[in-house]
């Protein structure tokens, strides 16, 4: 069996004065300072949080 694919996210732009469901995203995601990067699986819920947030973030591949 294959090993889910992994993204790398990094939070490049602060959360503060971002609407309250952008916020919730970021958290959902796990990202809490500014330019921590955290790896989360390459899933429709979690590519859909970072759809909604891709002006506050970088993402790479893993």
């Amino acid at each position: 069996m294959a090993k889910p694919k992994e993204l790398k996210v990094t939070l490049v732009k602060s959360k503060h004065g971002r609407l309250k469901k952008h916020r919730a995203c970021v958290a959902g995601l796990g990202l809490r300072k500014l330019h921590q990067t955290v790896r989360v699986q390459d899933t429709p819920e979690n590519r859909g949080m970072i759809n909604r947030i891709a002006y506050l973030v970088k993402v790479e591949e893993a």
